[in-house]
């Protein structure tokens, strides 16, 4: 049975046998009539993506508001008083930065006394903007991979438009160029891990349709320099059921080297071997979870189920070679933690600490009788805290704090000390008269969910403010307070309100937060962001007529879900490259790889919950709807653009009004350089004062 097929059988599963005969025809003509949107790049497509952009360009940028609001938003992306963000290797620092002049980007560095003054001095290592014009290609950097311990060579990613797909070349950090005769792979969804200086592990389709059916690589092997990749030597094979199989080399400050072989049969779970020469020896840890660092020869591991007698959500410390693998603590989350990064520094492990939706930062150390002992860091406090940057070869390390109101601020700390702050961003709006507030709704199940509200001081609590909702629930990503110069300028400081919501399926509170809104317990993760809603209108500080929500990739099915489930809560819905089609969504780009998170339509069970929530197949004549406004990317080869496609072609068969933005770079993300990303900021923030305040 197609995709197609049992999405109509199971949509009319009860009418008569008669009436589905009669329907069917309907069905299949309406979706051959815009199967051409399935063509990501067909010429029909791409003129059926320009007519609806044009149509929503001509409406949004005729308001007087959208230039003053792009302006405003290039102006805060572009600024040269942004920090530029570390990332440290052979004791140098360097950053990747974009501006007006390089639209594209240049990695550049410094040494670390330069780097703490105001004014560092730079040297570029790597212009993006002036290799894409010399190669006539459109690239866009991926990713950078440096080799331990000399972290000179690196293996570096560049993409098409920003897609995940990547061409991987070796580059010299010191001489600033490409290796001559070096390590290069052609373009593919790939990924590489440096087990020496002349041999990479390389995880690619190697033949034609080697990908598995998530659409990632599964196929392991050993390059050697000066030998052609043909010539690699295959160490692991998995199957075209995993989601994908990476290669993993950790290195310590005590020249311990650990090579691994990551095989993950679904998006969260994983199989872990260690490489021992060409063989591999599978260690015996539980399917969720994950390790992330190695010190002292012990590897790190991040739990995300129950084991042994650690609860879900710990970190601990493995002997790798040992059979029994030794555990040993090295913290373990109370109630309303939970973890949210991991780093090494030198011989220290860096813990990223969230207490109710709040950041704290530790550092842990082993004693002599070999436990692991703590020491919060003096950071600020009920904000968000980020391990920005570590060192392998040192103990200093860079922390990144914000929160709604706080810009961000950049510290620097050695291993147990003190952190110092050494930068500050300037704000980007008036927060004077503003504050943050965190309040709790009750969920149809009588779960609390707590939710930020971002508001004036003087707010009066009579319904008539506008407020913007946002939220993601999924993947056990956790949503923490964060600063952002655009909702600031274009949206809190003329007036609106903004609520954050940490719905289940998120990871604010641990693995079981995610767990309780996974799959078929998904209406949870509905259930709380409409529980958000209505409590937020119970307090008077809104109303459906004044709220608009948004959310992006599953924050974007999400929204879709409301949309489509609670159309009278809202009045304005942002839909952000988004997953709509759940009942076709595993065929679609790297939709497979998702099976874990939302159900398959291949189990009964599942696949009645998917039909039941999926926002394409749910909307309805007749309904009253609010006019969403959809993005979407033509580059984006995760989600992919025709979720956003067939939805609005749909409304378009339905007759309900939308607005639709299709940019054509940006990968998964919101454009591929900043003007893009500062337009649609501001198609967005204009899509929200005409939709909630049209007078």
């Amino acid at each position: 049975m197609t995709a197609r097929v049992s999405l109509f059988f199971h949509r009319f599963r009860r009418l008569a046998l008669a009436a589905t005969m009669l329907a069917l025809p309907t069905v299949q003509a309406r979706a051959a009539s815009t199967a051409f949107l399935d063509q990501i790049d067909g010429k029909q497509a791409l003129d059926w993506v320009k007519q609806h952009d044009q149509k929503t360009l001509d409406t949004l940028r005729a308001d007087p508001r959208f230039p003053e609001f792009q302006r405003d938003a290039l102006r805060i992306l572009q600024s040269q008083d942004r920090i530029p963000m570390p990332m440290q290797w052979h004791g140098a620092i360097y950053n990747f930065w974009r501006d007006a002049k390089h639209v594209r980007g240049i990695l550049r560095r410094t040494d670390a006394a330069s780097y703490r003054s105001a004014t560092p001095h730079w040297v570029t290592v790597l212009d993006v903007d002036a290799l894409a014009a010399q190669e006539h290609r459109n690239w866009f950097l991926g990713g950078i991979e440096c080799r331990e311990p000399d972290e000179t060579r690196c293996m570096i990613a560049l993409s098409e438009g920003g897609e995940d797909a990547q061409t991987l070349r070796e580059f010299d950090l010191l001489k600033r160029h490409f290796v001559p005769g070096g390590f290069e792979l052609p373009h593919a969804k790939q990924s590489v891990a440096w087990l020496n200086a002349d041999t990479l592990l390389v995880s690619r389709p190697w033949e034609p349709g080697e990908l598995t059916h998530s659409s990632y690589p599964y196929v392991v092997k050993a390059w050697h320099r000066g030998t052609k990749p043909e010539a690699a030597v295959e160490l692991f094979r998995g199957s075209k059921q995993d989601m994908t199989v990476n290669p993993l080399v950790l290195f310590d400050r005590d020249h311990h080297v650990l090579p691994l072989i990551a095989q993950a049969p679904t998006f969260f779970t994983k199989r872990f071997f260690r490489l021992v020469g060409n063989k591999t020896l599978a260690l015996d840890l539980p399917a969720k979870s994950d390790i992330v660092g190695l010190v002292h020869g012990l590897a790190i591991v991040r739990l995300t189920e129950a084991w042994r007698d650690f609860p879900a959500g710990s970190v601990i410390s493995i002997q790798p070679e040992q059979t029994n693998l030794d555990p040993k603590p090295v913290v373990t989350p109370k109630a309303r933690q939970m973890i949210q990064d991991v780093a090494v520094s030198g011989n220290r492990l860096l813990i990223a600490l969230y207490d109710n939706v709040r950041g704290q930062a530790w550092s842990y150390g082993l004693d002599k009788q070999g436990v692991w002992q703590g020491v919060r860091l003096k950071l600020p406090e009920d904000v968000s805290v980020g391990i920005a940057s570590s060192d392998l070869q040192s103990e200093t390390a860079y922390f990144e704090v914000s929160g709604f109101l706080t810009p961000t601020e950049l510290w620097q700390g050695e291993g147990q000390s003190v952190p110092l702050r050494i930068k500050t961003t300037p704000p980007r709006f008036d927060a004077h008269d503003l504050m943050v507030e965190q309040h709790e709704a009750r969920s149809t199940d009588g779960t609390m969910v707590p939710y930020f509200v971002v508001r004036r001081r003087d707010l009066k609590m009579d319904g008539k403010n506008p407020t913007l909702l946002y939220a993601y629930g999924g993947f056990e990503v956790s949503m923490t307070p964060s600063y952002s110069g655009a909702l600031g300028k274009l949206w809190l400081e003329r007036g609106g309100t903004y609520v954050l919501a940490n719905i289940r399926g998120g990871g604010e509170f641990g693995p079981d937060w995610h767990e309780a809104g996974r799959k078929t317990h998904r209406q949870r993760v509905f259930d709380d962001f409409a529980s958000v809603a209505r409590d937020l209108t119970t307090r008077k500080l809104t109303s459906p007529d004044l709220l608009a929500i948004k959310g992006g990739s599953n924050g974007g099915l999400l929204m879709g879900v409301e949309f489509t489930q609670h159309p009278e809560l809202w009045r304005g819905v942002i839909i952000q490259v988004p997953l709509l089609d759940m009942l076709n969504f595993e065929n679609m780009s790297a939709g497979a790889s998702w099976v874990d998170e939302y159900g398959s339509v291949g189990v009964p069970e599942e696949r009645d919950f998917l039909a039941k929530i999926s926002p394409l197949q749910n909307l309805k004549a007749g309904m009253r709807y609010p006019t969403p406004f959809l993005t979407t990317t033509t580059r984006d080869d995760r989600v992919g653009p025709v979720h956003a496609r067939r939805f609005a072609a749909r409304m378009d068969e339905l007759h309900l009004p939308y607005f639709y933005y299709e940019q054509v770079e940006g990968g998964h993300s919101a454009g591929a350089n900043q003007a893009e990303v500062a337009q649609e900021e501001a198609l967005e923030y204009v899509y929200l004062w005409k939709t909630l305040m049209p007078s």
